[in-house]
C-alpha cells in the first residue's frame, strides 16, 4: 500500500485528501500546511490523518512514498525539487513551475531519480475531453479549422497568478491534448482591475503547425460561470461544456460544402452550401476527473509508466505561457519556443 502525503491544505488538498480517503490501495500518510486553521479542519474530517507545518522536516519521511504538492505557482520548484531530491514521486498542481528552466531541472532530477513526476492538468482526465479528442483523432470532424476556449467566471481572484497562468492554463493543455502538436507562436493581450499586474482578462491566441488556430478567453470577473470549448472543422463540429454535466459533449453535423460554394450566385440558394444535419451526444462515462487523475498518478507509481501529463506535458504548457506573457508585455506575435 502507497503511503502518500498532501503539502498545501488551501482550496485543491481537502479535495486530494477526500479522494485518497476513498480509495483502497493507497493511505493518507499526512497533511501539510502552515495554516493551523486549515490543518484543524483536515483532522476533524479525517481525524486518522497526521498533520505538519514543516514541509522540509516532513519529505524526508522515510514511510511516505509520494507527495501530491498543491500550494502556490511561486513555491512550486522548491518544493518539488526537495521531494525529488527526498526519493519521492510528485504529482503538482498546475501550471508545473513559474518558468521553464525550473521545469527543466526538475526533469533532470527525476530522470536522474527515476522518479514519477506528474503534472495536474485535470482536463486531460476529463472524460468528456478524452471523448471530443478521440472524435477528432478518428476524423468525424475532418480537418480541425478553429478553436475557442471561453473559461470565465466571478473569482475566485488569485493574488499570486495571473488569470492567464491560473485559468489559461487548462484550455493550453487541453488544446496541445486534443490537437497533438504544439503551438508555433501566439498572441496575447490582457489588462489588470483588481490588483496591480495581475491580468484579470486575457485573450490568447495559439497558432498551430496544422493552420489551427485557438483562441481563449480567460477571466474571473464576468457576470457567469462558462467553461466551453468549440470546435469547428471541415466535416463537423463540437461544444465541450463543462458546466452542462447533463450533455457535457455535443457533436454537430453541421459544414460548408465547399464544391458548391460558387456554384450559384443567388443569396436564396445559400442552404446548398450549408449543410445543417443532426446534433447528437456522444457517449460519455460520467466520473470524476480528480480522481482520474490521482488514480492514473498511482498506478503510475505502482507500474513505474510514464503518466499521461508528465513533465515534459507540464514543461510544453510553461512554454506557451512564457510565451503569452511576452506577447503581454510586448504587445505582438511572439513565437513558441
Amino acid at each position: 500500500m502507497l503511503k502518500v502525503g498532501i503539502i498545501g491544505c488551501g482550496y485543491w488538498g481537502p479535495n486530494y485528501t477526500r479522494i485518497l480517503n476513498d480509495l483502497t490501495d493507497v493511505e493518507i500518510g499526512w497533511c501539510c500546511d502552515l495554516d493551523k486553521e486549515r490543518l484543524a479542519k483536515i483532522k476533524e474530517l479525517y481525524p486518522y490523518v497526521k498533520l505538519s507545518d514543516n514541509y522540509k522536516e516532513l519529505v524526508k519521511n522515510p514511510e511516505i512514498n509520494a507527495f501530491i504538492v498543491t500550494t502556490p505557482l511561486n513555491s512550486h520548484y522548491e518544493i518539488v525539487k526537495l521531494c525529488l531530491e527526498n526519493g519521492k514521486h510528485v504529482l503538482v498542481e498546475k501550471p508545473f513551475t513559474s518558468t521553464s528552466k525550473e521545469a527543466k531541472e526538475l526533469i533532470k532530477i527525476m530522470d536522474k531519480r527515476n522518479l514519477i513526476l506528474m503534472v495536474g492538468h485535470v482536463y486531460e482526465f476529463n472524460p468528456a475531453v478524452t471523448k471530443l479528442k478521440e472524435v477528432i483523432k478518428e476524423g468525424k470532424l475532418g480537418d480541425i479549422y478553429y478553436v475557442y476556449a471561453e473559461r470565465v467566471g466571478l473569482g475566485p481572484i488569485r493574488k499570486y497568478a495571473s488569470a492567464l497562468w491560473d485559468l489559461a492554463t487548462h484550455d493550453m493543455s487541453v488544446a496541445t491534448y486534443i490537437l497533438d502538436e504544439f503551438p508555433e507562436s501566439v498572441t496575447a493581450v490582457g489588462e489588470y482591475y483588481i490588483q496591480k499586474k495581475v491580468e484579470d482578462m486575457v485573450s490568447v491566441s495559439l497558432r498551430f503547425p496544422s493552420r489551427v488556430i485557438y483562441k481563449i478567453i480567460a477571466s474571473w470577473i464576468a457576470p457567469e460561470k462558462i467553461r466551453r470549448t468549440t470546435v469547428v472543422g471541415s466535416k463537423g463540429m463540437a461544444i465541450f461544456d463543462d458546466v452542462n454535466k447533463a450533455e457535457p459533449l455535443k457533436i454537430y453535423e453541421r459544414s460548408i460544402n465547399k464544391d458548391l460554394l460558387d456554384s450559384t450566385p443567388e443569396y436564396s440558394d445559400h442552404q446548398l452550401v450549408v449543410k445543417m444535419g443532426d446534433v447528437y451526444l456522444p457517449k460519455v462515462v460520467h466520473s470524476e476527473s480528480l480522481k482520474n487523475q490521482v488514480e492514473h498518478f498511482l498506478k503510475c507509481i505502482l507500474e513505474n509508466k510514464k503518466p499521461l501529463t508528465d513533465a515534459i506535458d507540464g514543461l510544453s504548457v510553461v512554454k506557451m505561457l512564457e510565451a503569452a506573457e511576452r506577447s503581454l508585455k510586448i504587445n505582438r506575435t511572439v513565437k513558441c519556443r
